[in-house]
């Protein structure tokens, strides 16, 4: 492996995932602050391990040699998250008029079908 793949791998498998979990804990951080009723943190979590899943998987397929990870990530994609996004999207349903994050955790439960398809069709 030269210093360029290197340097790809780490961006990809540790950097980006580093970011995605700062991230998330600064808007969880925001959350609590603002003292939302039923806050969706745990929701959000798993849109951040999907969507986070999803760019990594991307940019593995374009960026890096495929690799055992990268297929349990897509495994995860095509089984796993369309079970939780659904459980999200339900869940979240009747509180999506509480805030502005339910809201959005609603909508990012449902989009992520549109993604999938939309990714399968380009294949």
């Amino acid at each position: 492996m030269d210093i360029k793949q290197l340097i790809i791998a780490i961006i990809i498998l540790f950097i980006v995932p580093l970011l995605g979990l700062l991230f998330f804990l600064r808007l969880r951080k925001r959350i609590i602050n603002m003292k939302i009723i039923h806050p969706p943190i745990l929701a959000i979590f798993t849109i951040f391990i999907t969507y986070g899943g999803f760019l990594i998987v991307a940019l593995t397929t374009f960026f890096m040699e495929w690799s055992g990870a990268a297929s349990l990530g897509t495994f995860y994609l095509i089984f796993g998250a369309p079970i939780a996004m659904s459980f999200i999207a339900y869940k979240n349903y009747k509180y999506r008029q509480i805030s502005k994050y339910h809201k959005l955790t609603y909508s990012l439960a449902l989009f992520y079908f549109v993604l999938a398809t939309l990714t399968l069709l380009m294949i």
